[in-house]
């Protein structure tokens, strides 16, 4: 059954899977940040270069699992299958969610 997602999540996720960054930056807010790997990275388009350089390096796909409501944050575990050790893993995706579209999103196991 498919996860009832907010819509900006579920453009995220789609943008992910078609291999689309720009689609993929233009569901975050101007000043959206994203937290992956150890890195903060800030804005549209530093978000769309994010996502063009994790697409060349880990050639991955996300399937959404399960979706729930914790501490004001919407948290998708997502399974993550790419060319990159222990592949898939489960993530956490936890995102913010303001005005429409992602403030925030953090990635981690």
């Amino acid at each position: 059954m498919p996860l009832d997602l907010p819509q900006p999540i579920a453009a995220f996720f789609a943008a992910e899977n078609g291999n689309d960054p720009e689609a993929l930056s233009l569901c975050f807010a101007a000043d959206g940040v994203v937290q992956d790997e150890g890195r903060t990275l800030q804005g549209t388009t530093a978000i769309r270069q994010w996502m063009t350089e994790a697409k060349q390096k880990y050639q991955h796909t996300v399937e959404p699992l399960s979706v729930a409501e914790r501490e004001g944050k919407t948290v998708v575990v997502a399974r993550v299958t790419g060319q990159f050790p222990n592949s898939p893993l489960n993530l956490q995706h936890i995102f913010g969610l303001a005005d429409g579209g992602i403030a925030s999103l953090e990635i981690r196991i």
